[in-house]
C-alpha cells in the first residue's frame, strides 16, 4: 500500500483508506461480525486510515473502529478520523459553540476508547460556521489540551472547501470527488496542494454507482439511503450518488465500466481516477465485505491511468453528468 502525507500535520496515511458509515447504518443492515471483518480485512491489507462519525449508527461505527484498533494493538499504526457537529438538533451555526465542541470531542473520545483523536473533522457545518474564528479558535484550544492531534472540515460545496483552505490551522479537507463529481479539480485541488492541506475524497464510487453493479432495476432496503435519500429527504442529496439522479448514474456507469477493460474492474479505475491526482491524499471507499475491501485496495498497485482514458471519463462527465451536479456543490 503506497502511502500519502497530511503535510500540514506532517502524517503519512494509506493512500486508500476506509469509510465506516456503512458500519453504523443507513446502508442496509451489517451485523457486528460483518463490520469486524471488514475492519480486519482493511487493516491486514495496509489501510493506515480509517474515517467514521459520530453520528454513523449513534456511535456504532466509532465504537467498532476503536475496538478493532484496540484488539489489534494499532494505534501507534493507524490514524482515526472521526467527525462531529450533526448531532446539533437544530443543526445551524449557533450550535458549533466551544462548550458544544468539546462535549461532541469528549463522547467521540469515549466510544473510540481513546485519548486524544488523530484527526477531528466538523461534519459538514452550516455555511456560516467557516467564517466563525470562535469556532476554530475552540479546535486550536482542544488541540493545545491534548484531546485532538489535528483537525479539518467535512464540506459539501467547492466554496466552503476553500474557505477551510485559508484556515491556517486546518489539516485536511474532505469532499466528494469522484468520475461523477469532478468540480473540485478546477479550484479545490490545487488550492489544497498549494497549501498543504490534505484532501480525503468521499463517495468515491458515488454511493456504489461506479462499481458498475447496479442496473435500472436494481432496489436497495427501505433503510439505506440511497433508497430514503434520493431526493435529499434526510440529508444533502449530493450524499446519495453524488446527487446524481438514478437513472442518469446507471446509463453513464455503464460507459465507465466498458472502459475498464481485462484484469480491472469498474470500481477499480474510479478508484484510480482519483489516486491520478497528486492533491489527494487519501480516497476512503466503505466496503460491506472482505471481497470489496480487497478489490478496493488493489487499486493502489495500479499504474496510472492512460491521459486517454482521463479524457474519455471527461467525456462521459461533460455528456450525462455536468449539467446535474456541477452548478449546485
Amino acid at each position: 500500500m503506497r502511502t500519502r502525507a497530511f503535510r500540514r500535520a506532517n502524517l503519512q496515511v494509506s493512500e486508500i483508506g476506509l469509510g465506516t458509515w456503512q458500519l453504523g447504518g443507513d446502508w442496509g443492515e451489517v451485523g457486528d461480525e460483518q463490520a469486524r471483518e471488514v475492519l480486519h480485512a482493511a487493516l491486514d491489507a495496509g489501510v493506515t486510515f480509517l474515517d467514521t462519525a459520530d453520528v454513523y449508527g449513534d456511535g456504532r461505527s466509532e465504537r467498532l473502529v476503536g475496538a478493532v484498533v484496540a484488539e489489534r494493538g494499532d494505534h501507534d499504526r493507524v490514524t482515526i478520523a472521526t467527525k462531529v457537529g450533526r448531532r446539533a438538533d437544530p443543526h445551524v451555526a449557533s450550535a458549533y459553540t466551544p462548550e458544544a465542541l468539546r462535549g461532541w470531542v469528549g463522547r467521540s473520545l469515549d466510544n473510540l476508547g481513546v485519548e486524544r483523536i488523530d484527526l477531528l473533522q466538523l461534519h459538514c457545518p452550516p455555511t456560516e460556521v467557516y467564517a466563525d474564528d470562535e469556532v476554530f479558535g475552540a479546535l486550536d484550544d482542544l488541540v493545545t489540551d491534548g484531546l485532538l492531534s489535528a483537525y479539518g472540515v467535512s464540506v459539501e460545496t467547492c466554496e466552503e472547501a476553500l474557505s477551510a483552505i485559508g484556515r491556517p490551522g486546518v489539516t485536511s479537507v474532505q469532499i466528494i470527488l469522484n468520475a461523477f463529481r469532478q468540480k473540485p479539480l478546477e479550484e479545490v485541488l490545487p488550492a489544497a496542494h498549494e497549501a498543504g492541506v490534505g484532501i480525503i475524497a468521499r463517495v468515491p464510487l458515488a454511493s456504489g454507482l461506479l462499481s458498475g453493479r447496479y442496473d435500472l432495476d436494481t432496489s436497495f432496503p427501505a433503510d439505506d439511503h440511497r433508497t430514503y435519500n434520493r431526493t435529499g429527504a434526510a440529508f444533502d442529496v449530493g450524499e446519495t450518488f453524488a446527487g446524481v439522479p438514478y437513472e442518469v448514474g446507471v446509463r453513464a456507469a455503464q460507459e465507465v465500466s466498458s472502459l475498464a477493460g481485462s484484469g480491472l474492474t469498474a470500481a477499480q479505475l474510479a478508484l484510480r481516477w482519483i489516486l491520478d491526482h497528486e492533491a489527494v491524499t487519501t480516497v476512503i471507499p466503505g466496503a460491506r465485505s472482505v471481497e470489496q475491501v480487497e478489490g478496493n485496495v488493489a487499486a493502489s498497485d495500479l499504474p496510472p491511468l492512460d491521459p486517454a482514458l482521463h479524457e474519455e471519463l471527461r467525456a462521459i462527465y461533460d455528456h450525462h453528468i455536468r449539467p446535474h451536479v456541477h452548478h449546485r456543490w
